[in-house]
């Protein structure tokens, strides 16, 4: 499974906004920050919108703000509003076009291939699930060094 490219901008963003509560962001600010095309973190940005993850104020001062304590929001939250709720995978019923069944042969409940992928993709949503803002927080702040987290919230500020 590939995700898009919106999904690791949509977290990314999303820990900046966690990081900075006082102060809506730009998307603009976001963008430049990242390095990614403002035109395509925007579609992002209005995904977790919608899906009420983060709040959006326009105008010259406009920008996001989460909706949402960082504890209350998941990793799953936020790729859901990016990529939607659908299964990764799809089954398509290949195992009926077995040329050995017999015509009055009715297959039955789930297919064994699709109930291993659907558990798997359960076990991905379970752990994306189990994670929120606030522990990429603190995990953020083990693996960071505090003065590059601090010039990057004082980054922010100065634009």
């Amino acid at each position: 499974m590939v995700l898009r490219n919106q999904v690791e901008w949509a977290l990314h963003c999303c820990s900046i906004l966690a990081a900075m509560p006082d102060q809506e962001v730009s998307t603009r600010d976001l963008a430049a920050f990242h390095g990614v095309p403002k035109e395509y973190l925007s579609k992002a940005l209005q995904a977790l919108s919608r899906a009420g993850l983060v709040e959006g104020s326009l105008g010259k001062t406009g920008g996001y703000r989460l909706a949402r304590k960082p504890e209350a929001i998941t990793f799953l939250d936020i790729v859901q509003a990016v990529e939607g709720k659908r299964r990764s995978f799809e089954c398509s019923e290949i195992r009926q076009n077995n040329p050995c069944l017999p015509e009055d042969f009715k297959v039955k409940g789930v297919c064994a291939v699709a109930r291993v992928m659907y558990d798997a993709d359960e076990a991905w949503r379970a752990h994306l699930r189990s994670v929120t803002l606030a522990d990429l927080g603190k995990n953020l702040q083990r693996d960071v060094p505090v003065e590059i987290l601090a010039d990057s919230r004082q980054w922010f500020v100065r634009t």
